[in-house]
């Protein structure tokens, strides 16, 4: 007898430690729901659930062991024209379930040429062709893990992918590559460390399955933009197997990087889910309760795409807001990750269509005891009305900002961007200065994981995507790239020598700016795509990491590190607080000021000026007490000049109150990146190259 008393919540499958375990599955409109089994040979045994609370069918099964594969089949009236869209025939994964086992194949006599299961109700049996939940016992020994709590204001991002980073790194076992276990690699962390990172931003690792387009053409989907499991780890990820190893191989990761200091941060995607648009497989929520967990439109006939992927999850209402609340928590409780970066996250605030900041889903996460602890960082748009929300969020997010992105792009290659600079360099105030934000609101960035490499963005004018199979039609083209001369990879001596400055110039700006900077894993040994802007489906050679370094790779990343080093090591890099021009006692230097090359503050006029390409930036730190002229030494004040004009020219080094010496720290033309022992005199001038920046140690100042 599989069949005793049972429990409406938890939803999902829970062990009860003695063999069995109790099932529920929320499907508000549906008549039926049956619990199907898979033992090995793939047979399947299908246990009907009679009982029903408050939208839930749940049953307990005496005999349901740890590893055992399975999945639900629900139905109810098939009206597709007002959303309703149950099919028994449809296997469908448990929302809930810890593990996914198996890949998503596409067949012809189940899914059509394009997936269009939704159109055909008579469609055959998609259990062959369709991946399984897995019964999880989650138990683990996390000793004395604890969350490293890296301050906002101290936190650096290395964004990066868990196959990517692992596949090609010689001293990683073969069969740990690719892997959460590769990745929790001694020789993976050592890199990180070394390189002086805070914070892993993890490529989504929530369990996903290829599109059908990707499958049609040979492709995968590389990313994992394409989530259908929410509380899964992908199970491709795994040296353990899918049977539930991947749980405890992920856990095993995030104790091994939290042991070495590092935080870990998952990219979430609750705004879509593989199912896709009404021509899509059914694999899990569409067939459980289409209505409620999509926003629809037409009547329900067809699906609201507010994320260029089909269909947007409705977060507005009260069961999918669970769904994702439940989600979230797991991942921090049971999976101990140190925060999330949500996709698309303007599509999570909608409500009704639009976008509403005081919605069911911001203000959950306000007030939920767990979460608004840990870092949030939104993706401030999605491609509906209204989507761009850049500066919107509310005070307990942080934001991707891409006007820092564009700026600093344009300035580097010679557009004029000299007007917007100010704001980016210092913090981006106008966007996050209000309701109490702080700098660190804002996730600066050059490059991420989607666009150009650093390396391409300055060898490539253009995308080139044609391995993508789509005539090099996706990916943007608005990159604000520069080539430096010649497209694409060059013998050139003097073009390599000026791509090389460039990469400095863009990561010393990236990483010396105010705000978090997030590093694209890979850029700091200059990783690159082959001009590739979207390599979403490319799991080869494009985007993995190529471990075997030429001497300006070594070179590039000793350079990066020794610019976190000194972000690390001097506050006047990490401000808490939006700077203010003014000064930080009387008659001492501003806590920010801005300058020209004559070493005057610069003027409006110049600011506008499209002629102007040479900004100083100079920033304050704390106070270290007086010296024996009972004069304020501040010890941590800095210059930062940065020069994105061809020629070289003369900076004067400003007078009192700024500084009466200095000493040169960061030299993107020559590679430079320790502080020199020579004293430069204020009132005298440096040369600054064209197309460089330079780091200067204000010493002694007013």
């Amino acid at each position: 007898m599989r069949h005793a008393s049972s429990g409406w919540d938890p939803l999902g499958v829970t062990p009860d430690g003695r063999g069995g375990a109790n099932v529920a599955l929320w499907a508000q409109g549906a008549t039926s729901a049956t619990l199907c089994l898979f033992d090995e040979e793939g047979r399947e045994e299908r246990i009907p659930m009679p009982e029903r609370i408050f939208n839930v069918f749940h049953a307990h099964v005496t005999d349901l062991p740890v590893g055992t594969r399975y999945g639900f089949r629900v139905e109810g009236p098939w009206v597709p024209e007002v959303g309703h869209r149950w099919n028994p025939n449809k296997l469908l994964l448990d929302p809930y379930a810890r593990a996914i086992d198996g890949r998503f194949t596409l067949d012809p006599s189940v899914f059509g040429h394009t997936g269009d299961d939704d159109l055909r109700m008579d469609a055959a049996d998609s259990a062959p062709f369709v991946p399984r939940s897995v019964v999880v016992d989650g138990s683990f020994d996390w000793g004395d893990d604890r969350a490293p709590g890296v301050a906002w204001d101290d936190t650096v991002i290395y964004e990066t992918h868990v196959r990517g980073i692992t596949m090609q790194h010689a001293s990683i076992p073969e069969h740990e590559r690719g892997t959460y276990a590769g990745l929790a690699h001694p020789h993976v962390i050592e890199h990180l460390t070394t390189l002086g990172v805070t914070t892993v931003e993890l490529l989504p690792v929530h369990h996903f399955v290829d599109e059908v387009h990707l499958i049609e053409t040979g492709l995968t989907n590389y990313w994992g933009y394409n989530s259908i499991g929410y509380f899964a780890p992908h199970g491709a990820y795994s040296s353990l197997g899918t049977r539930g190893g991947q749980v405890t191989d992920f856990k095993r990761m995030v104790k091994a990087l939290h042991a070495a200091g590092l935080e870990v941060i998952i990219d979430v995607v609750y705004n879509h889910t593989a199912e896709g648009d009404q021509t899509g497989p059914t694999l899990s929520f569409r067939g459980i309760d289409n209505d409620d967990y999509y926003h629809l439109r037409d009547g329900g006939r067809f699906y609201a795409d507010y994320t260029g992927c089909g269909n947007t999850l409705d977060v507005s209402k009260p069961h999918v807001l669970q769904l994702v609340m439940d989600s979230l928590r797991y991942w921090v409780t049971e999976m101990h990750v140190d925060g999330f970066r949500f996709d698309l996250a303007s599509a999570l605030a909608r409500s009704f269509h639009d976008v509403n900041m005081l919605g069911n889903f911001m203000t959950t996460i306000q007030q939920d005891p767990i979460l608004r602890r840990v870092k949030l960082i939104a993706e401030p748009w999605d491609i509906g009305p209204g989507g761009y929300q850049v500066g919107e969020f509310p005070p307990l997010w942080t934001e991707w900002n891409d006007r820092y992105r564009d700026t600093v792009r344009d300035f580097w290659r010679g557009a004029n961007a000299l007007s917007e600079l100010g704001w980016r360099l210092s913090g981006s105030a106008d966007l996050y200065g209000a309701e109490g934000r702080r700098p660190f609101a804002s996730i600066n960035f050059v490059t991420a994981h989607d666009g150009f490499t650093l390396r391409d963005l300055v060898s490539y004018d253009s995308k080139h995507n044609e391995d993508n199979l789509e005539d090099n039609r996706d990916g943007t083209d608005n990159n604000r790239s520069w080539n430096c001369g010649v497209e694409g990879e060059t013998d050139d001596a003097t073009v390599l020598a000026l791509r090389q400055r460039q990469m400095r110039n863009m990561l010393s700006t990236l990483l010396l700016s105010n705000g978090v900077p997030m590093l694209a894993g890979g850029d700091e040994f200059g990783r690159t795509q082959r001009g590739n802007n979207n390599a979403y489906c490319q799991d080869n050679e494009i985007s993995w990491y190529d471990w075997h370094w030429d001497t300006w790779q070594s070179d590039l990343k000793v350079f990066t590190s020794d610019v976190l080093g000194l972000r690390r090591l001097h506050s006047a890099f990490r401000q808490r607080y939006f700077l203010e021009g003014s000064p930080v006692h009387p008659g001492g230097p501003k806590d920010l000021a801005w300058l020209d090359p004559t070493g005057h503050e610069i003027t409006d006029a110049q600011w506008h000026d499209p002629a102007t390409h040479t900004l100083g930036m100079y920033l304050a730190g704390e106070s270290h007490g007086l010296d024996e002229d009972g004069q304020h030494m501040r010890d941590e004040a800095f210059l930062v000049v940065l020069h994105s004009g061809e020629e070289d020219i003369s900076f004067v080094l400003p007078g009192a109150p700024f500084g009466r010496e200095y000493r040169t720290v960061i030299d993107t033309a020559t590679g430079q990146s320790r502080e020199s022992d020579a004293i430069l005199e204020n009132g005298s001038s440096v040369q600054v190259c064209g197309r460089s920046l330079l780091v200067l140690h204000a010493l002694r100042p007013g």
